[in-house]
This record gives structure tokens, sequence and C-alpha cells, in this order.
């Protein structure tokens, strides 16, 4: 069972809200001249957690968003950013009304920070809190527009894996306003890092099961309003666990990638010192 907060109620509703096994989730953009940003890809981040959520907990899902009109040249740029986050493309895609709303009917509706609240049509409501650039010599405003290059090369310093900010949001809970600086940047950099060179260590032990405590730790913080910072913190207490083999942290890190979308397997088959 899946359950968000709604904010216009401050209580949980189930998810789904009738008894099938298909979720449908929207996710809403602004119309905006000024284009998309990190707010804007956030929330496309948590819809995408969502669906992987859903999955997890043996439903189906279907994803879709509805946008401004857009040039061909800025949906590309738009895929583009998703891409690089690991987001799954929306299987379906409308269009906002000329007044500004689409009277579209799904699950759950969520919503980038500063979209009008009449575009949810029923179902249940999630607003994403807004991203903050900073860096040291000068505030950034919230929108790094969608422009040739996109919002993450003014986020993301050459060379970095995208997936760093990736991890970063999701260390967030969806609602709370996130500001992404270089020294946050490099601690998710790191960690990212770090628990790929243990994955590919601990993938040469023989496979143990997921334990039992961690497992429904990990399904029941995901139920409860998509805890994924929770998902974090016990991935991080994980490797510290003496009890639990090599093998067994395999199969955690690897099961709860699914939710994450971390691509924490990619070093797996290259030859790696286990970090300490």
């Amino acid at each position: 069972m899946l359950r968000i907060v709604d904010p216009r109620t401050g209580r949980p509703v189930e998810l789904p809200s009738v008894r099938r096994h298909l979720l449908s989730i929207c996710v809403h953009l602004p119309v905006s001249d000024a284009g998309f940003g990190m707010t804007d890809l956030r929330a496309l981040l948590v819809g995408d957690v969502l669906a992987r959520t859903a999955e997890l907990h043996g439903l189906q899902s279907r994803t879709f968003l509805t946008t401004p009109d857009l040039p061909h040249e800025r949906a590309q740029v738009l895929d583009r950013a998703m891409s690089a986050l690991g987001v799954h493309p929306p299987a379906i895609g409308g269009v906002h009304h000329p007044n500004g709303t689409l009277r579209a009917a799904a699950d759950v509706h969520v919503h980038a920070y500063g979209t009008a609240a009449e575009d949810a049509v029923g179902g249940v409501r999630v607003d994403v809190g807004r991203v903050g650039l900073a860096s040291p010599e000068r505030g950034v405003p919230d929108r790094a527009h969608l422009l040739a290059s996109g919002p993450l090369d003014a986020v993301v310093p050459e060379g970095t894996d995208p997936l760093a900010v990736r991890m970063l949001m999701l260390g967030h809970s969806y609602r709370t306003p996130v500001t992404v600086t270089g020294t946050a940047l490099e601690g998710a950099r790191r960690t990212l890092g770090c628990w790929r060179r243990l994955v590919a260590d601990w993938a040469q032990a023989p496979s143990r099961p997921i334990p039992a405590d961690v497992l429904r730790h990990a399904h029941d913080v995901l139920a409860d309003d998509l805890g994924v910072p929770a998902v974090l913190d016990t991935l991080g207490t994980v490797v510290t666990r003496v009890d639990v083999p090599a093998g067994a942290k395999f199969e955690t890190f690897a099961f709860l990638d699914r939710v994450l979308g971390l691509d924490l397997a990619r070093e797996v088959g290259h030859q790696h010192r286990a970090a300490t």
C-alpha cells in the first residue's frame, strides 16, 4: 500500500484510490516563456521515483507530462536533461490550454514549484519544493533555463556524473526546498562513487538474501509519503553492518537501486579495491 500526504488536507491518501493495479501519474510543468530549470526537473524526478516505487510494490504505473507547447529544439533539450538524470521518459504527453490549465485526470498530480493549483483534476496533489542554485560568489536564481545546453550544465562541473545531482535531490523530502551548492554536490559525487566501488566488490561474493529488517524498513518508508531519504540512510547503515555478508549487501543495493535509479552497479565487472 502506498500513501501520499495531500497538502490540501494534510492527510495521507492511499494509492491508487480505487482497487486496481494501475497508478496514473501526471507531472505538471508551469507555463512560462522563460523555459524550464532544475525545479522542473525535480518534479520529473519525483514522478519517476513514484512510478519506480509503485512498481516495487507490485503496481503498474503510467506517467504523463503536461507542458506548454514546446518548440522541437526545446523538447529535445528537455529529453536530454531527463535522460542525464535517469528519469524514465513519460509515456504520454499533453499540452496546457491557452488559459494556462490542462484538465487532466490522474491518481497523482505532481506539480513543479510555481505551477497553478487549478491544473489538477481529482487525485492526490504532490507539491515539489523548489531547487535553488548557489555559487560561492553569488546566489543564482531558481531557474537555470533550459536553453541550448540545459540547466545541468549550470550545476554539474564538466566530467561529473549528473546522477550526483539526482542523489543530492533524493536526499531531501520531495516537498522541502533544496539548494545545490558545490560542497553538497561534491559530497553526493563522492558517496555515489564510493557506493559503486563497494557494490562492484560485493558482487564478487556469493549471493545472500536481503536482510528481512532492511527490506521491511525500505518498503515501509517508501510507502509512507515516498520516504526516499530514509532509504539512502538505510543504505549508508548497511555499508557498515558487520552482521550483513557482502553478498547480501550487494543484493540490497541492487534491489533498492530500482527505486533510486543511481546506476549503483555500474562498476560491476571491473576490478576495484573496496573503499573503506
